[in-house]
């Protein structure tokens, strides 16, 4: 027996397992990494000042479902890298029989088939010694899916928390438009009495007394639209936290009526902020558990041994006579070599080779649109910001002419209708105005998602 383990151990300090040859790092333009990674914070959305969005954010963290799928899915794969490291120590089993046989024939007859009675108890120690690096190789596959199950988990949160900042910014939109587009309806509905009132008096003609209810009708229709778009927020908040659509939100009851700032940031980013993002991470672990699998598999194709041992003890008794008490044992090495397998073995390594460099391209991929994502949200918010400039520059200029307008009315220096139709303009180029503003949070919200800011990462 001791022969048998001081062997083994010679085996094992004498072989390595086979390593995947190592890729070289990513590289990018130096021309991306452009401002400090100081300048970056991952809890961006607690910036906001917004404790509404806190709250809901709150919510969706014990709450949101796909996120309670993926921590499952993360203990799966975490209890699958215990299994395989526990391949690489040996098995021991308690094991105790009892049998009682009895033929029943003549004394004559039993000298050749005896009763027999035996109580048997045994330690049975078992251990598939690996040489080449098969086990160790798939240990370090599921240890991969374990790192890319816990990229997974905050992919998850990511995208649930980016989602739910959009759909709370548009029902926050929803609202302010609601009430600019209630102001444009009834300066709508006062023109439109005015047009009916010269109409009438043949000040007018009908041409443009339907032009005004035509006007109307277009407003009404936008105001429905607003009305399901707040509708669809709230069931998607709902969704988001858990909860069924349609259900109250006590997040959202008193809630006032206000868009955060955006987050500010400057023009550009360094690398090391893509190689946060969960969807890389989960990439690249893979990845490594591809290269890892492709290792066992090549592994596979070299000798196996394996070691067995039994200790135990006995309490025999032949036709009624007991024999003491007796220990018995058993040791053996087994060897095995596959010669002819007709060529699975060999093919089952070049496809998860295959895989590997698959799932190495896959991880390039990645990082690559992961660049091209972070540079079209950063012109994407670029282009929202300046055409939030020039609908404030707008909203400012009908907003100086309503009053302005205002004033000659009241002087006595022009009538109703110019006046009314300068606030109508306020009116709209104040929707216009929210609008874009929704637009360049919106924007913010997806380029925090393509830098990977994140969820408080948890335990």
């Amino acid at each position: 027996m001791r022969k048998l383990a001081l062997l083994a151990a010679l085996l094992l300090t004498a072989c390595a397992a086979p390593r995947g040859p190592a890729l070289a790092p990513q590289t990018v333009e130096a021309a991306f990494q452009r401002s400090p990674s100081a300048a970056f914070d991952a809890r961006w959305w607690q910036h906001l000042n917004d404790p509404v969005l806190e709250r809901l954010l709150a919510a969706a963290h014990t709450g949101n479902l796909d996120v309670a799928q993926a921590v499952t899915w993360l203990r799966a794969a975490r209890a699958g890298s215990e299994a395989q490291t526990s391949r690489l120590l040996p098995t021991v089993a308690l094991n105790a029989t009892s049998s009682d046989a009895s033929t029943g024939l003549p004394e004559s007859v039993k000298r050749g088939q005896p009763d027999t009675r035996a109580l048997r108890a045994s330690l049975d120690l078992q251990w598939e010694l690996d040489l080449f690096g098969a086990v160790r190789a798939a240990r370090r596959a599921s240890q991969a899916d374990a790192a890319a199950a816990a990229a997974a988990v905050e992919g998850a949160r990511l995208l649930v928390q980016t989602e739910l900042a959009a759909h709370y910014a548009n029902w926050q939109s929803a609202r302010l438009r609601l009430s600019a587009m209630d102001s444009l309806l009834d300066a709508q509905r006062v023109l439109l009495q005015l047009a009916e009132r010269r109409a009438a008096e043949g000040q007018s003609s009908r041409l443009e007394l339907e032009a005004q209810r035509a006007e109307l009708a277009s407003l009404d229709a936008q105001r429905s639209s607003l009305v399901l778009l707040k509708q669809h927020s709230e069931h998607r908040l709902a969704l988001l936290t858990g909860r069924t659509p349609g259900s109250s939100l006590p997040e959202l009851t008193d809630a006032p009526a206000t868009l955060p700032a955006p987050p500010t940031l400057p023009a550009g980013q360094p690398v090391e902020l893509l190689l946060r993002r969960p969807d890389l991470a989960a990439l690249q672990s893979q990845a490594d558990a591809a290269a890892a699998r492709a290792d066992a598999a090549q592994a596979e194709r070299w000798p196996r041994l394996a070691l067995q041992a039994i200790w135990g003890r006995q309490d025999l008794q032949l036709n009624g006579a007991d024999l003491a008490p007796v220990p018995f044992r058993f040791a053996a090495l087994a060897f095995a070599q596959p010669l002819f397998n007709a060529g699975r073995l060999k093919a089952v390594a070049e496809a998860t080779s295959a895989q590997a460099e698959a799932a190495r391209l896959a991880e390039r991929q990645g990082f690559l649109t992961a660049l091209a994502e972070v540079e079209s949200s950063l012109a994407a918010l670029h282009a929202s910001r300046e055409r939030e400039s020039h609908w404030a520059a707008q909203f400012n200029a009908a907003d100086r002419l309503a009053g302005h307008a205002a004033s000659l009315h009241a002087q006595g220096l022009s009538g109703r209708s110019p006046s009314l139709a300068a606030d109508k303009g306020r009116h709209a180029a104040h929707l216009q105005l929210l609008q874009a503003r929704t637009q360049t949070l919106l924007d913010a919200f997806q380029l925090m998602k393509a830098l990977g800011g994140s969820w408080n990462p948890s335990p």
